[in-house]
């Protein structure tokens, strides 16, 4: 429990820094609106690859990749049985849920800041 938030922790402040670093290389300053932007981009970032880490893990994508693998496979292939092949979601064993709260984190942040900017 404690490392899961030291990871979330860490996350988080990985992408605050680079948010400030990118604002500073791209803007030249930091102001509330280079802010909100490019954290808008990095939350965005970080939320779709943790959709689509979770939509491969729910074993969506499998149906798919057999068949690519059955209709692609080499005549030395097609020997095997093809219920040993794996399934794409048991070789992708990313969690996805660090990267969907640092994120989720990130976006309210950035929101945060968006309604202060517009005070």
């Amino acid at each position: 429990m404690r490392n899961r938030f030291g990871k979330i922790f860490f996350g988080f402040f990985i992408s605050q820094l680079l948010v400030l670093i990118l604002s500073l290389v791209y803007q030249q300053s930091i102001t509330l609106l280079s802010y909100v932007n490019i954290s808008f981009y990095i939350a965005s970032i970080l939320l779709f690859t943790s959709l689509i880490v979770f939509t491969v893990n729910s074993g969506f994508f499998d149906a798919i990749s057999y068949s690519f693998r059955t209709v692609f496979a080499g005549k030395e292939e097609k020997k095997k049985s093809f219920t040993e092949m794996t399934p794409l979601s048991e070789l992708v064993t990313i969690n996805a849920n660090p990267l969907f709260l640092v994120g989720l984190l990130d976006f309210i942040v950035m929101l945060a800041t968006l309604y202060v900017y517009y005070l």
